[in-house]
């Protein structure tokens, strides 16, 4: 019989995870082992807990779900501000938490990494707000509880915590029952025909309309479907800032970002002057409806969630967004609609030996991708300016939008990276942000991988001094590093490093740096305050943000 851990593992590699991030600790010992040993499975030592969890954040934005391993107390009380970010986020993270041994904790002996209080159940109370399920897995109960656990991160797209007393993890499993995978929730199929047929008759009596999906789709892997109810009905749709490249940007009836009051007023006015609006999935967070400026009419809305749909006042409950999408796809009505066409930032602008400003940046920056390309953007001023260019076909966009924790973007660009090697990874950050896990760079030529980095600085936390009442508060001052040395101090050899100052030389490293077959990491300097136009008009409606 396999052991406990060993049992959980292949079920992971069941459902295509192969990669288990962490940082190593002894009561996980048997946990590392188990992975070490296992030909299928690939150990990624991370430089700390905070950054495996924000690792393992990006890799399931790409591949779908990830896996965390750390060490009891210190280990995953460093990692649970990066898996609160998944959860907030909707990414599946199976978090694999090595515990003290059960005649340990039975003792109650005060052992290192414990509050030397006897209590051994507190750390596993505190992840309960933070994961959708959690359990001690035991030889009785491990068949079981893995099977729970991987439903409730599948049906919620959201962490769940395991956790595995060293003596038990090494423990043969007891249960010899053949396994029973546990069934996701189907729906009522009486309660799918009203609500589809609800949102079916709200679409036909309206003359215009649009769709917002929004971050579910992507999370649940409903592109396809979701594209193809714009595809049947014809319909435009803009996306919101949490939602950039749900459904990709190419698509011709893409026309650009909903903002709420703040930019693109064009498609703000397109979308709350529609006698209907389709949502699928999407949430009405502060960033995602422009510090609350938005205002779409409830009684001419439309949501489709994650198990249920509301149209208008009416709620369908006990229905899965697939299966509505599935069959609205079949039934909504085509139609003809007026609508704004999509725009990208435009050429930058900008002379050669002139500094650096939001003007050439952004556009620049634009101007570099490709199809298929993996974009990852920090908290801050830098999202805020590339969350309006048009992206290629098939690449993606990922900020931590709704959690915002700043430095999580470069180790999730680590993972992101992992998760699809072939793809092209590019980081922008900005140094602040940078500052608190810079030194996941090594990670990226410990595993052979090739990200262009940007590093953004302009001398402070410019988003912090946009917010506050007084920008020049010396808490947004940071402490000057030679980041374009970085690199090198950090193992990665031969990578090509820049710092400009100027267009001119922002244009060349780019060019370098798409053709010199390494790593890349370049230092973008600019002034102070030279901020994108989201980011000022940000600090525009502070009032409203905060209210």
């Amino acid at each position: 019989m396999p052991t406990v851990i060993q049992h959980v593992l292949s079920r992971l590699y069941e459902l295509g995870i192969k990669d288990v991030l962490g940082v190593a600790g002894d009561y996980a010992f048997p946990i590392e082992d188990a992975i070490c040993s296992d030909k299928k499975l690939r150990w990624i030592g991370c430089c700390n807990e905070l950054n495996a969890a924000y690792a393992a954040d990006g890799y399931a934005r790409i591949h779908g779900m990830a896996a965390l391993s750390t060490t009891f107390g210190v280990g995953e009380l460093s990692a649970i501000n990066g898996v609160a970010g998944a959860y907030a986020e909707y990414l599946p993270v199976f978090h694999l938490v090595g515990m003290p041994a059960t005649d340990v904790q039975q003792a109650r002996r005060l052992v290192h990494h414990t509050l030397g209080n006897g209590e051994f159940d507190l750390f596993y109370n505190m992840a309960a707000p933070t994961v959708c399920a959690r359990a001690v897995m035991t030889p009785e109960n491990c068949v079981a509880e893995t099977e729970r656990l991987i439903t409730a991160a599948k049906r919620e797209r959201r962490p769940v915590y395991m956790g595995f007393p060293s003596d038990y993890a090494n423990t043969p499993v007891v249960d010899t029952m053949p396994l029973k995978t546990q069934a996701l929730p189907k729906s009522d199929p009486v309660v799918l025909k009203a609500a589809v047929t609800a949102i079916v008759d709200k679409l036909s009596a309206s003359k215009t309309a649009c769709i917002l999906p929004g971050i579910l789709v992507s999370r649940r892997g409903l592109a396809a479907k979701a594209t193809a109810v714009v595809d049947a009905s014809n319909l435009p749709f803009a996306t919101m800032f949490m939602d950039k490249c749900v459904i990709d940007e190419s698509h011709p009836n893409y026309i650009g970002m909903y903002d709420g009051k703040l930019m693109d007023k064009h498609v703000g006015a397109f979308v709350e002057g529609c006698d209907c609006v389709l949502g699928i999935g999407a949430m009405m967070t502060d960033f995602n409806s422009g510090g609350f400026t938005a205002q779409i009419d409830k009684s001419k809305s439309i949501n489709i969630l994650q198990n249920s749909v509301r149209v208008a006042s009416a709620v369908y409950s006990e229905i899965c967004m697939e299966d509505v999408l599935t069959e609205l796809a079949k039934s909504i009505p085509r139609k003809q609609v007026a609508a704004p066409k999509a725009k990208d930032l435009g050429e930058p602008t900008g002379e050669a030996d002139g500094k650096i400003t939001a003007g050439y940046m952004y556009p620049r920056w634009q101007r570099m991708l490709k199809p298929n390309d993996i974009l990852i953007t920090e908290t801050g001023t830098s999202s805020m300016g590339l969350g309006f260019v048009h992206m290629p076909k098939g690449s993606t966009f990922q900020n931590q939008t709704l959690w915002g924790s700043i430095g999580w973007a470069t180790p999730a660009a680590f993972g992101a990276a992992l998760a699809a090697p072939k793809r092209r990874t590019i980081l922008v950050t900005g140094e602040g942000s940078h500052q608190l896990t810079a030194q996941e760079v090594s990670q990226f030529y410990r595993f052979k991988l090739k990200p262009i980095i940007f590093v953004l600085n302009n001398d402070g936390y410019l988003i912090e001094r946009l917010l506050c009442k007084d920008p020049e508060m010396y808490y947004n001052d940071l402490a000057q590093w030679n980041y374009a040395q970085l690199p090198a101090a950090l193992g990665c050899q031969d990578w090509f490093t820049a710092r400009v100052t100027t267009c001119g030389q922002l244009d060349e490293a780019i060019k370098k740096a798409e053709s010199c077959g390494t790593g890349a990491y370049i230092e973008v300097v600019t002034g102070r305050y030279e901020a994108s136009a989201l980011a000022q008009k940000v600090h525009d409606y502070r009032a409203s943000l905060y209210s």
